[in-house]
């Protein structure tokens, strides 16, 4: 129960923007230390002594960043996943065993995992459109471990990391945006697809391997060796800029070509979503999706709630964490609806 506050407080990346198109902003930081072998070739000893010395760190930092270290040997199932439908921690964090664990500032604007592919991985993450603000706060919170931690770096290489694509920099940048004008219009797979030539990744709403549910995608930069961080910000800026342009030219044409089919679409959401007795989480994902389209467009009157909160409270573990009980499927796609009617009000 200790971390239940922690784990229930409001994220600060779902607050609402005036940004249509970019939900979040990411910033991570990949560093190792020196003394010890990468995570995947870290003896038991080692990652306690990893995490020992990381987790002691990280509390101890000077300033107002409050960071609070959990140890995932102290979660139960539920608890990591929402630490993972929150975009708190990786997916690949919460399935791997021993000492490993996050810190996580009150508002969770800072996450830091420990012993997951690296030693440290520094995550701040924003709402809407705020890539440099993003990497200066990433920035601060280095620079105060770096002063407390010897982190492997060389001159010719950069910040050593267990995947070669990291090396270098150690940054990975990326934001999260909504493109339901481009999928609706069939043009995402042409517009996203060009962007591997331009060095960037596109994944679904949970990293690798994951589906773009509820039309989200996650763009971040593929590289870091031999680029600088603000190359790697600019770069990512300015193919974030045409992402948007491209959306908000497809609702245009969708709003003109057929604008039947689009009130069809975004009508049937919100009568679904303020009507059904039983949600599945990907419908509910779909839906909303259409929802915050017909809302963005005006089609369809603003709602109390954040369109990135429902997103992320309607999913399993933390619809069952809210609920403060473990729920069979069944009764999931019941609560699931039940929050949705409850929460689709109009503002």
């Amino acid at each position: 129960m200790m971390h239940k506050e922690l784990l229930l407080q409001h994220s600060v990346w779902m607050t609402e923007t005036d940004s249509p198109v970019v939900v979040s902003s990411r910033v991570r930081l990949a560093r190792n230390l020196e003394a010890f072998p990468f995570p995947h070739v870290l003896s038991e000893e080692g990652a306690v002594q990893v995490e020992q010395l990381v987790s002691q760190v990280l509390t101890g930092i000077e300033g107002n960043i409050g960071l609070r270290y959990i140890s995932l040997t102290e979660l139960n199932n539920v608890e990591q996943q929402v630490l993972i439908e929150k975009h708190l921690i990786s997916p690949g964090l919460g399935a791997s065993t021993g000492a490993r664990g996050v810190a996580l500032a009150p508002d969770h604007r800072y996450a830091v995992m420990v012993n997951e592919e690296d030693h440290v991985r520094i995550q701040v993450l924003l709402p809407g459109h705020q890539l440099a603000e993003t990497y200066r706060l990433a920035t601060q919170l280095d620079d105060a471990l770096e002063d407390k931690l010897d982190f492997a770096y060389r001159e010719s290489q950069g910040y050593l990391t267990a995947c070669p694509t990291n090396v270098g920099t150690g940054l990975r940048a990326s934001v999260m945006v909504h493109l339901p004008g481009l999928v609706i219009m069939k043009q995402v797979q042409q517009v996203l697809g060009a962007l591997t030539r331009l060095g960037l990744d596109v994944r679904g709403l949970y990293g690798e391997g994951s589906q773009a549910s509820g039309h989200m995608f996650q763009v971040s930069n593929q590289i870091t060796l031999g680029k600088s961080e603000e190359d790697i910000l600019t770069h990512l800026e300015a193919v974030t800029g045409q992402i948007v342009e491209h959306e908000l030219q497809a609702r245009e044409l969708l709003q003109v070509q057929t604008p039947r089919l689009l009130e069809d679409k975004v009508w049937r959401a919100r009568g679904t979503l303020q009507n059904a007795r039983l949600l599945s989480s990907e419908d509910a994902m779909h839906l909303l999706s259409y929802y915050r389209l017909g809302s963005d467009i005006g089609l369809l009157p603003k709602i109390q709630d954040c369109f990135a909160s429902l997103m992320v409270d309607t999913r399993s573990g933390c619809l069952q964490y809210i609920l403060d009980r473990e729920l069979d499927p069944g009764q999931r796609d019941e609560e699931r609806a039940k929050l949705v009617r409850s929460r689709t009000k109009q503002g």
